[in-house]
């Protein structure tokens, strides 16, 4: 599970960098790869979920 916030925490400072970069300079590229950031962060939450209640059981 360790792992699993440490792969979140890392891909959220990925998207965040790239989402700045979009937001203050207009940067096309960097908003797909924070939108991207994004699909990847939904998919580790749901995933952090399940371990999440197994662990609490």
């Amino acid at each position: 599970m360790k792992e699993l916030v440490e792969k979140i925490k890392a891909e959220f400072e990925e998207f965040a960098k790239n989402a700045e970069a979009q937001v203050e300079k207009g940067n096309k590229a960097a908003g797909a790869r924070a939108r991207k950031s994004a699909l990847k962060i939904m998919k580790d939450m749901k995933d952090f979920r399940k371990v999440s209640v197994e662990e609490a059981k």
